[in-house]
């Protein structure tokens, strides 16, 4: 009895154990990490909800490949290690296919790849920092959903040889995010004859008016600000305070956003921000592909969560769809060919622009992509196109 007990037992565990492997080669199973807690929760919680847009679509036709998408999702809680513990987990226990999301924070996007890279999985972040794909060679397994730093920098060279500003002054925080981009902006007045004094300060700080001091008696024609935190509400206020407003001040892209507008209230009036299309969406010209791209997104998004997209909400909508694409065409999960069929991607059309990846280049987006936008009436507005 003992025996075929027993035997039923093992036979039991072993049906188990197939229904399992059956189960899981069933699925594509994609992980991602978001900081939908701590300070960088106004970025995440936008973030994620264009994640779970993007997979609840794909699943409800039909999946990829023709696998469901079983989407594992951890919350950083605005900490690099706690973003490090989650990579860990989605490699080493829940065994995924593919990383989309780094923390919206470049710092821990950028300390997550060192795992990705190790593993060999592949990593598309939703972060900005042009240093997450560069150099290509010791980042092989990374892509980004954003548009780089560097071509951000270029469509505002663009911006400033129209206006005859040669003189600038650029204030980033201290942070990956805000130190990676006056990197860019090295390179790229190098290239375009400008003239840039760099300022810095702590993403904590309440008192930017030693700096600003500073870039108002330098006689500067524009002062550029970049940082994702509320220090950038600070800076147009005492900016304001300090009789700067009718200057030619700018703000990132990751600061599109209309919280920290209302925070900025009259001290906005005069702000430029340089942005991926789809804050204006409704405002393109109708000869623009982006824009019926942009009006269904916002359609779908209204519907599901009753509140407007932005564009943190787009980057990583397409972030889940750029996943797919490069599974569907590496024709399943195996990690090389993912990889190498994100890097053959091009022309695609997405959300926040039309992606275009190569060997050499893991960045999508081009400065063809961005424009500047203005804040007025409770709404972005259209300010340069091209």
């Amino acid at each position: 009895m003992l025996s075929k007990l027993a035997s039923t037992l093992l036979f039991g565990a072993a049906l188990s154990f197939a229904s399992a492997g059956v189960f899981a080669q069933s699925t594509v199973k994609i992980g991602s990490v978001l900081s939908v807690t701590g300070p960088a929760a106004f970025l995440g919680e936008d973030m994620k909800a264009g994640m779970e847009l993007a997979v609840e679509e794909i699943n409800a036709r039909g999946g990829v490949a023709g696998k469901k998408i079983d989407w594992v999702f951890y919350d950083a809680e605005s900490q690099t290690q706690k973003g490090l513990t989650a990579t860990r987990r989605l490699l080493d226990q829940d065994k995924v296919d593919m990383i989309v999301g780094g923390g919206n924070m470049s710092g821990m996007a950028i300390a997550m790849l060192g795992l990705t890279e190790r593993a060999s999985v592949p990593f598309i972040s939703t972060e900005g920092s042009t240093d997450i794909v560069t150099p290509v060679a010791d980042r092989q397994w990374t892509f980004k959903s954003t548009a780089d730093d560097e071509q951000v920098m270029e469509r505002l060279a663009d911006y400033f040889a129209k206006k005859g500003i040669k003189k600038v002054a650029f204030l980033g925080d201290s942070s990956g995010f805000g130190q990676g981009a006056a990197v860019q902006l090295k390179k790229v007045a190098a290239r375009r004859g400008l003239d840039v004094m760099y300022e810095s300060f702590n993403p904590a700080d309440t008192d930017l008016t030693p700096q600003l001091g500073k870039i108002k008696a330098a006689g500067v024609q524009s002062v550029i600000c970049w940082t994702v935190t509320p220090a950038g509400v600070v800076f147009l206020k005492q900016a304001k305070q300090l009789g700067m407003e009718s200057m030619n001040l700018i703000h990132s892209y990751g600061f599109v956003d209309q919280r920290y507008m209302e925070l900025a209230g009259d001290a906005a009036k005069n702000l430029l921000l340089v942005s991926v299309k789809f804050p204006v969406g409704a405002q393109l010209p109708d000869t623009d592909p982006q824009k019926q791209r942009i009006a269904a997104l916002t359609k779908s998004f209204e519907a599901k969560y009753k509140r407007k997209p932005n564009q943190f909400a787009a980057q990583t909508y397409d972030a889940i769809y750029l996943a797919r694409t490069a599974i569907e065409r590496a024709g399943g999960s195996d990690r090389t060919k993912v990889r190498d069929a994100m890097s053959g991607i091009a022309n695609w059309p997405g959300v926040g622009g039309v992606f275009n990846f190569s060997p050499q280049r893991h960045s999508g987006l081009s400065k063809d992509d961005l424009v500047l936008v203005s804040y007025r009436n409770g709404a972005f507005q259209l300010a340069d196109y091209k």
